[in-house]
């Protein structure tokens, strides 16, 4: 089996030659849909309707919670999957039934698929050996790749004697060396240490920087997303809820799902309404004025890092957690007179203590309609 996937990594890994600078092309999906149907007729939809513009030269995240559907989209750009309806294009190539190794991509899988059997530099030269390309040249291309994802000194070991971090930078060398028009990956880091996630991310944004390829990332790992993307397209339920800078998405998020999705610690949520333009918490508290929009349900968003404690605070709280994270204090607050908590980011030098009673003013919140989880404000 992983024989298997280490041929489909090579086969997929494209079909141009050329220095080592690569030549980035934009990725346009129009209109995406992939369908699977079981044994019994059932009909799931993993992508639905999906349309993205992917700039050349960009490394773009596609994010988003486990059966999202984005790795089905990376295996459709991949050609691994065909689409059920839609189309793809590479630039101004529809390459929607396009073979796989025939679109330039190159692939790297979760689990890296590399032959145990070969050495470093075998491993990294078999796709250019698929090709036919001459011995010597797949020798100095290997060493080039090699030596751009820094493992130039590691050529003559087999997978098993490297690290999960070197056995990745093999992967991606691997994928590179065919010079491909765009590259993708799969979870990348899903099997490193938290030590080596940060150091390998750091690695592939040096090597999409230097190369200028367009990459395209997979990963349900917001922070991962959010470090190393240019931009990141954030999906629930196979559909696009938002694409844009990752700061972007944070501090302006189009719906209940993504800024839900996006925080660590999550963003505090709760129930409330705007009547008479005003929006109002369970209290009857009115919170903000000036709301344009007809009465209705709301969901009231505070992020954790939004809310001061100050003598005049609107939302009063006692303080029930403490919880020290390095140079800032997060607490948990129970609210008054209700069933919710509320999380709040100090300054490590602002004492409170358990029970304390504080009040909380905001820099900013979000309101979002409480049935379309759209955002209003």
């Amino acid at each position: 089996m992983e024989n298997e996937k280490a041929k489909l990594a090579n086969e997929t890994n494209g079909s141009y030659g050329g220095k080592i600078e690569l030549k980035s092309v934009e990725v346009r999906l129009q209109n995406l849909t992939k369908e699977f149907v079981d044994k019994a007729g059932k009909v799931t939809v993993a992508v639905n309707d999906f349309s993205v513009v992917i700039p050349a030269g960009k490394l773009i995240g596609l994010l988003g919670p486990s059966g999202c559907g984005k790795s089905t989209t990376l295996y459709m750009i991949a050609g691994l999957h065909k689409p059920t309806g839609g189309q793809i294009f590479f630039g101004d190539d529809d390459v929607t039934n396009t073979p796989p190794e025939q679109r330039g991509i190159g692939l790297v899988f979760q689990n890296y698929a590399l032959y145990p059997h070969m050495t470093v530099r075998q491993n990294i030269m078999f796709p250019l050996e698929n090709m036919k390309v001459p011995k010597e040249e797949a020798i100095q291309r290997a060493m080039e790749m090699a030596e751009l994802v820094h493992i130039g000194e590691l050529m003559d070991r087999k997978p098993n004697q490297l690290s999960g971090g070197q056995q990745q930078r093999v992967a991606i060398a691997r994928a590179l060396v065919k010079k491909p028009r765009v590259l993708l990956l799969d979870e990348p880091l899903s099997n490193l240490d938290a030590r080596l996630r940060l150091q390998t991310r750091e690695e592939i944004k040096r090597i999409q920087r230097e190369t200028g390829i367009t990459t395209i990332f997979v990963t349900h790992d917001q922070e991962e997303a959010m470090s190393i993307s240019d931009e990141i397209v954030v999906m629930n339920f196979g559909i696009k809820q938002q694409m844009d800078r990752p700061q972007s998405v944070y501090e302006e998020p189009a719906n209940l799902f993504v800024a839900k999705f996006l925080g660590n610690p999550p963003i505090n949520t709760y129930n409330a309404k705007i009547k008479n333009g005003q929006l109002v918490i369970q209290d009857g508290t009115v919170i903000e004025r000036g709301f344009e929009v007809e009465d209705q349900e709301v969901i009231l968003g505070l992020r954790p890092e939004y809310l001061k404690i100050s003598t005049n605070g609107k939302v009063p709280a006692v303080v029930d957690l403490i919880e020290h994270i390095g140079r800032d204090t997060m607490i948990i607050c129970d609210i008054p007179e209700t069933d919710q908590r509320i999380r709040a980011i100090i300054p490590s030098e602002k004492e409170v203590h358990i029970g304390q009673q504080v009040k909380f003013n905001y820099t900013k919140l979000f309101v979002f309609n409480k049935e379309t989880g759209e955002r209003l404000r």
